[in-house]
């Protein structure tokens, strides 16, 4: 069979050299335990603060109750109170004993992340590592000094900013983050 000269007539299913991904490699971080926790609880109550609204309902109620006679009591006070105070006990709990799990150990390793447009690769050493795709992270917040990617209840990456070895690979990094519309 003659060769064809044209370029436009390249066979399709001839090998394509692999063009390299741009992509933002940081250096090791690993996750404080206590700083788990307390980002973890910042998330919890970000995401569900709507529901103090039933213990303060349920005040307001007897307040009016007791101001109109109908019905005086103290217990509610309390009961509501301590509702409220359990369940933020509970996911203090929770949180704190995710950290000391051995099922859950791996999230509290030495990191390095690779980040490209395609996924997230949380590399242990260079041959252990997960990949994490974009469309498992739910939303990013921005704080002060870290960027926080949120998998979901509990999960998330943490990525200060110190971990980044220049100013344009965090220019980079966000970039990624506003084409795949997690941040603005």
């Amino acid at each position: 069979m003659a060769r064809n000269p044209n370029p436009f007539f390249r066979n399709p299913m001839a090998q394509q050299q692999a063009v390299p991904v741009p992509s933002v490699k940081t250096k090791k971080h690993q996750l404080d335990k206590k700083l788990y926790v307390r980002l973890a609880m910042t998330q919890l109550l970000r995401t569900q603060w709507r529901w103090v609204f039933v213990p303060v309902g349920i005040i307001v109620l007897n307040v009016i109750l007791n101001v109109t006679g109908a019905y005086t009591n103290w217990w509610i006070y309390l009961v509501a109170f301590l509702v409220a105070l359990g369940y933020v006990l509970f996911w203090v709990i929770q949180f704190t004993g995710v950290s000391q799990l051995e099922q859950y150990k791996v999230m509290f390793e030495k990191f390095t992340y690779d980040i490209n447009n395609k996924q997230i690769n949380a590399m242990i050493n260079a041959k252990e590592g997960m990949q994490i795709g974009w469309e498992m992270v739910k939303s990013v917040e921005r704080d002060k000094d870290a960027y926080i990617l949120v998998l979901s209840r509990g999960q998330f990456i943490h990525l200060p900013f110190s971990i980044f070895n220049s100013d344009h690979d965090i220019k980079f990094f966000e970039r990624i983050l506003r084409q795949k519309n997690l941040i603005r």
